[in-house]
């Protein structure tokens, strides 16, 4: 009798859940449409599509008018780069939370976004940029995740505690080391540089840039999606994973390496971009549950469209650029406090 009850419970569950990824895409189509034509230049979304249809059936040719090179060579990558890395950030902030069995922990907790920050400052203190920048930041935030691992790892086996610590120990360091650089760095040239691209910004984005972005951002998010099953195990105790043929060890850092992957990238073309990670898998539970399953894509459509948002409030608001991190902390402040309230609520209901 329970399994025939159980069975339309299932398929009403699938079918709403159908309806908020339909919803979702909805949502991020909407936002991207707005962001390509929100800026001093307004085109309006018939001529944006007529502009984007146009490039799709002839690549090759060089746009000619104004709003078509503002559409294809301005804005249109500008936009991609940014609901890339806005998916990357939260897919890693889903998965670490489902890791570690804890709703406030973020991709800053292993500190990949200190170590990749400190690469990338490093390049604009000898003035260098573009794949130099990039390369730098994404190689130290790696070496932040060798460091956290050869730390954590006692005895032959890493606990989930001493990755935590081990994470705050090397984050600490490569903040120091970011300090030291801005200390150093020339007041009139290289800190100026260093201070706004730490903030965070997608100014400098260009089809090279999104081109070198995606490889890191795509494997890292294959990699996740691919574990996103198993995440559902990951987050029991690791003695029930054992039990049920997981090997918690070899599972976990294949999760950190993802993430790696995706935040090193995500620093190396935008600087640091705090709080997607933390408040959009809140969002993403509130609408699909707690299965990552469904909560791994809904974070990724659900971090894509929010930070797509908030790139084009930073580049419109003001006739000057506000950091990404300045928003994205104003409004993820707030924003997460009623969620974690709420959550609270619902947990100590009687």
């Amino acid at each position: 009798m329970s399994a025939v009850v159980a069975e339309p419970v299932r398929r009403g569950v699938s079918v709403m859940r159908i309806g908020v990824f339909g919803a979702l895409l909805i949502a991020l189509v909407a936002s991207m449409l707005f962001a390509i034509g929100a800026g001093r230049y307004s085109v309006s979304v018939p001529r944006i599509i007529d502009i984007l249809m146009a490039g799709a059936a002839n690549p090759g040719l060089a746009p000619a008018q104004m709003d078509e090179r503002i559409v294809l060579l301005v804005r249109l990558p500008r936009v991609l780069l940014a609901a890339l890395s806005g998916g990357a950030l939260a897919v890693g902030g889903a998965a670490l939370q489902g890791v570690f069995r804890n709703p406030l922990v973020a991709p800053q907790v292993l500190g990949i976004s200190q170590g990749a920050a400190f690469g990338g400052a490093m390049a604009l203190l000898f003035g260098y940029s573009g794949v130099v920048l990039l390369g730098l930041a994404f190689v130290f935030g790696l070496s932040a995740l060798i460091l956290v691992g050869a730390l954590a790892r006692i005895n032959g086996r890493t606990e989930v505690i001493t990755v935590i610590l081990s994470g705050m120990v090397i984050g600490a360091l490569f903040g120091a080391l970011v300090s030291i650089i801005q200390f150093i760095a020339d007041p009139n040239t290289s800190l100026p540089a260093i201070v706004y691209w730490l903030m965070g910004s997608f100014a400098t984005a260009t089809w090279a840039r999104l081109g070198l972005a995606i490889p890191g951002m795509a494997i890292g998010l294959l990699i996740v999606f691919a574990l996103r099953y198993r995440l559902n195990l990951l987050a029991l105790e690791d003695s029930e994973a054992r039990s049920l043929g997981v090997n918690p060890d070899r599972e976990r850092w294949y999760i950190f390496i993802a993430i790696s992957l995706m935040t090193g990238t995500s620093v190396a073309v935008a600087g640091i971009v705090g709080w997607i990670g933390l408040v959009v898998p809140h969002a993403a539970r509130i609408l699909v549950g707690e299965d990552h399953r469904a909560l791994i894509p809904a974070s990724a459509i659900i971090g894509a469209a929010y930070l797509t948002f908030i790139d084009t409030l930073s580049r419109t608001l003001t006739s000057a650029e506000i950091p990404l991190g300045v928003l994205t902390a104003l409004i993820g402040a707030p924003v997460f406090a009623v969620l974690l309230r709420k959550h609270f609520k619902e947990a100590n209901r009687p």
